[in-house]
């Protein structure tokens, strides 16, 4: 390798590692994106009707039975499912299956 060549070498070095850490910068940037995530006890569908005439002490029918898996929604994307859990006085889930593309 020239002297020339050496120096094009090792200036470039830097502009290397530059281009190295702007991937990680951006995927960093991206960790603080908010995101919406949802978990569905289970669906129901009523007419208007119906629905208006729901009162305080009322029991809506889910198409869902106790146990079995909620599902968990990132910004309306079906990605998991699990059970439903207490934490410390609020509710959780625990993730039981994560969902892959084909299945959602």
């Amino acid at each position: 390798m020239s002297a020339l060549e050496k120096s094009n070498a090792a200036a470039t070095l830097p502009e290397l590692d530059e281009a190295q850490d702007a991937p990680r910068a951006i995927l960093e940037s991206i960790y603080d994106v908010p995101v919406r995530v949802t978990a569905v006890l289970g669906k129901t569908h009523m007419n208007l009707a119906e629905l208006m005439q729901i009162e305080s002490g009322a029991v809506i029918e889910l198409d869902r039975r106790v146990g079995e898996p909620i599902d968990l929604y990132v910004n309306d994307k079906l990605i998991a499912r699990g059970e439903l859990v207490l934490v410390d006085g609020v509710l959780g889930v625990t993730m039981t299956e994560v969902v892959k593309e084909a299945d959602a």
